[in-house]
């Protein structure tokens, strides 16, 4: 494998052999249908500036100084394209995105392949043995390794399995963060973690309203509202459109009054007013923490009519292991799970087959008492209803649990109820 650190600072002639410069950069281009990119110019450090020199003009890289086909009045500089990545300016030492470890690591050297007589960005070397050998002390370090019968890891990582940080490079890539929006959202939480704030912030700007909102979910309502600190109020608006109703108040309730309010009067009006009316409850009582997300259907219903009622209405709905069923002053009378439903004759009526006696929790309700009906009666989400028993939400297990269960052994929990 060729590495770009044994490239950097060899000299460079002109077709008369006449010494213009040395090596400072490579210039590949980043192309939707190629995984790997082409290099296609290399830059010369020259007194006074540079010279981009495209790569049809260079006779071989692999030498002791790099000749080229061209004298130097006759060269045609090279024009950067778009799409087209320095390496040494906006890669090397730059923090990457390890797509299959879901991790941030830095770029200690990269290395090239050969084939068919053009050179492609193959690997990213992130191993200390990368970093040696832009020391010059990779060989040493390999002999040592070699008399104590040890091995230096490589900790190579494939270029079509890494990720640029957005902003990082002058030039924004075309479609930047397409690997990164693939992840898990848990896993962007995690990378996200792993950045300052201006990256967070930076790399979250390029990902999709979706994308966003749930990577928001997966951390905590405080770290939420700092990497929406710099958003646009426009593009946080539809974040919270498209978050569920209870985590958009917990960030809400993190932010300024002022740009809380501004950011309600910006959502769609049925997502605020359900947004608005868990922000007037307590934020550690069962109204506080529940969600307005839920499916509740009328006894009088059958079976089949309900499944079509589960169908257009549950689409974004937070969870629906458990259909509630209410009367017509949206009193909570019961509920059955969707195994109950599956199970049940297409005509047989809910009122059939639905459970009446239903664990709830009152809307004042304290969060820990909320917890301690989810844990005795092993729930996985528990209804909200007000003294005269009508139901105004759910609160899932785990946001009944958030303050019994640390945080960090939460998020190992298997979110099987969403």
């Amino acid at each position: 494998m060729l590495h770009i650190s044994n490239l950097l600072g060899k000299p460079v002639s002109d077709l008369d052999g006449e010494r213009i410069g040395t090596l400072k950069d490579l210039v590949a281009s980043i192309r939707s249908d190629v995984s790997h990119p082409p290099i296609v110019a290399i830059v010369v450090k020259r007194p006074g500036g540079s010279l981009i020199v495209p790569m049809a003009d260079v006779v071989v890289l692999i030498a002791p100084g790099i000749p080229l086909k061209r004298r130097l009045q006759d060269i045609v500089p090279y024009v950067p394209a778009e799409n087209d990545l320095f390496l040494v300016r906006d890669v090397l030492d730059k923090q990457i995105i390890d797509i299959n470890g879901v991790r941030v690591v830095r770029v200690n050297d990269l290395e090239l392949v050969r084939v068919d007589g053009h050179f492609y960005l193959a690997n990213v070397d992130i191993g200390g043995l990368g970093l040696l050998r832009r020391l010059g002390l990779d060989k040493v370090a390999m002999r040592i390794a070699h008399r104590l019968g040890k091995e230096l890891p490589p900790g190579v990582v494939s270029w079509d399995s890494v990720e640029l940080l957005p902003g990082g490079q002058p030039m924004r890539l075309k479609v930047p963060s397409e690997k990164i929006a693939e992840l898990y959202p848990a896993d962007i939480a995690e990378i996200i973690s792993d950045l300052s704030r201006s990256e967070s912030s930076a790399l979250l700007e390029s990902l999709d309203v979706k994308t966003v909102a749930d990577t928001l979910e997966s951390v905590e309502p405080d770290f939420q509202a700092s990497l929406v600190e710099t958003m646009p109020d426009e593009k946080v608006a539809d974040v919270l459109e498209e978050m569920a109703p209870d985590e958009a108040a917990d960030l809400l309730a993190e932010l300024p009054e002022d740009r809380s309010n501004e950011l309600l009067n910006l959502m769609e009006d049925e997502e605020a007013e359900d947004v608005r009316k868990l922000l007037a409850y307590p934020e550690d009582t069962a109204g506080g923490i529940m969600t307005t997300d839920f499916v509740a259907v009328r006894p009088e219903l059958t079976a089949e009519e309900a499944i079509a009622v589960i169908r257009e209405t549950a689409h974004d709905i937070e969870t629906i292991y458990y259909v509630y069923v209410v009367d017509e002053q949206e009193r909570l009378i019961g509920v059955f799970s969707l195994r109950d439903l599956v199970l049940a004759p297409p005509k047989q009526p809910v009122s059939e087959f639905m459970h009446r006696r239903v664990v709830s929790v009152k809307l004042e309700d304290s969060q820990d008492e909320v917890a301690q009906a989810v844990a005795k009666y092993n729930l996985l989400a528990i209804p909200v209803v007000d003294d005269e028993g009508r139901l105004h939400g759910i609160v899932t297990a785990d946001d009944a649990l958030d303050k019994i269960i640390p945080t960090a052994w939460k998020k190992r929990l298997p979110r099987m109820y969403r």
